[in-house]
C-alpha cells in the first residue's frame, strides 16, 4: 500500500526484512526439525520445483474466478473504507489470460492506496509458485517436518539470494506436501518495501492455502493478510497507523475444454465459459489426498474461523 510503513518486530529468515509473519491456525501441528528419511532436503527441493514447473503450465489452461477484498480497520474495529473487486480469468480467442471485472463498487479506502506493486503482488505473489527457474533466485533452507491438519510437510524457509532493482520477491515460509512434493500452504510477505519520503509503499504478512482440485495439483484457493501500517514519511500529511485486512479468494477452477469445477465461499461459476467436464472421474467435488484430510480441510477451516472471528 502506497505512502504507509509495516511495524516490523523479530527478524525474517534473511535478515534482509524484520516483519511478524501472519499467525497460523490450530492445523498446523508441532514443528519435528529432524532430517528427512530416505531422501535429502535438497532431493526434496528439487522434485517440488519440477511439480511447481508443471503446475505453473498448467495453470495457463485454466479459467477461475478472483475475490479481493481490502479493508481498512478503525479504532473500534469496524471498517472505515473497503476495495472490493470480483475478476473473472479467462482465456481469450487467442488462448491468452484476460481478467474480466465481474463486480467492482466503488472504492471507498481513504486511509490507504492501493499501488501497482500491489495488484503485481495479488497476481504473482500471493498465489506464489516456486518453479526450476526461480528457485535459483532464493535460498531455500530445510527446516523440518510438520502436519497441517493430517496431512504431512516438509517446511522450508524462502528468501532471495539477491535483490534486483524494481523486481519483487516472496520472503517466508512454505510447507510442502510430502508424498505430491507440492506447495500447500505459503506464509511470507513481498518484499521490498519503499520506505522512501513521499513514495511509501510496502506490504503486509500474508498466508495462503492450496487446495487439490483436479486429482493432481495443488490450486490456490484463500489468502489472509493483516497487519499495520505506520505513515512515518509522508509529505502532506501527519504521521498515523492504519490496519488493514485483505481477503482473496480463488475458484471455479475450470480447464479449458476438459474442466474441473471447485466453488470456495460460495463462488458462483463465471458464465460464458466451457461447460466443465468431469476430470480424473470427479463429479464436481474437489479431490483430496489419498492420506486423508488435506489442505483443503484448512484452508475452508481457517477460512470459517476467521471470518466469523474477525469479518
Amino acid at each position: 500500500m502506497a505512502q504507509s510503513g509495516l511495524q516490523t518486530a523479530a527478524p525474517s529468515p534473511s535478515g534482509l526484512q524484520g516483519f511478524t509473519p501472519a499467525p497460523l491456525d490450530s492445523g498446523f501441528g508441532a514443528l519435528d526439525p529432524s532430517q528427512p528419511k530416505g531422501i535429502t532436503p535438497q532431493e526434496i527441493i528439487q522434485r517440488f520445483a519440477e511439480k511447481e514447473t508443471q503446475f505453473k503450465r498448467a495453470l495457463e489452461n485454466y479459467t477461475y474466478r478472483r475475490t479481493v477484498k481490502l479493508d481498512s480497520i478503525g479504532d473500534n474495529g469496524s471498517i472505515d473504507g473497503e476495495y472490493l473487486q470480483v475478476d473473472d480469468i479467462v482465456l481469450s480467442p487467442s488462448g491468452r489470460k484476460q481478467e474480466r471485472v465481474v463486480y467492482a463498487p466503488d472504492n471507498t479506502l481513504t486511509r490507504a492506496l492501493l499501488s501497482p506493486a500491489d495488484f503485481d503482488d495479488i497476481e504473482h505473489r500471493l498465489p506464489f509458485t516456486l518453479t526450476t527457474e526461480d528457485v535459483a533466485q532464493y535460498r531455500v533452507t530445510y527446516v523440518g517436518m510438520e502436519r497441517v491438519d493430517q496431512v504431512g510437510t516438509f517446511v522450508f524457509d524462502v528468501t532471495p539470494r539477491r535483490m534486483e532493482k524494481d523486481e519483487r520477491y516472496f520472503e517466508g515460509r512454505i510447507w510442502v506436501d510430502a508424498k505430491d512434493f507440492q506447495i500447500v500452504v505459503t506464509n511470507g510477505k513481498s518484499i521490498p518495501d519503499d520506505t522512501r519520503r513521499g513514495r511509501e509503499d510496502l506490504s503486509i504478512p500474508f498466508t495462503t492455502y492450496r487446495q487439490q482440485i483436479d486429482g493432481k495439483y495443488w490450486f490456490p484457493v484463500y489468502t489472509r493478510a493483516e497487519g499495520v501500517l505506520h505513515f512515518k514519511n509522508c509529505k502532506a500529511c501527519l504521521p498515523s497507523d492504519v490496519r488493514l485486512r485483505e481477503i482473496v479468494k480463488y475458484g471455479d477452477y475450470k480447464r479449458f475444454g476438459s474442466s474441473v469445477r471447485i466453488t470456495f465461499e460460495g463462488l458462483e461459476r463465471p458464465t460464458g465459459l466451457p461447460a466443465a467436464l468431469p476430470v480424473n472421474g470427479a463429479s464436481g467435488g474437489p479431490q483430496t489426498a489419498s492420506a486423508g484430510p488435506t489442505a483443503s480441510t484448512l484452508a475452508e477451516t481457517s477460512a470459517a474461523q476467521q471470518t466469523a472471528a474477525k469479518d
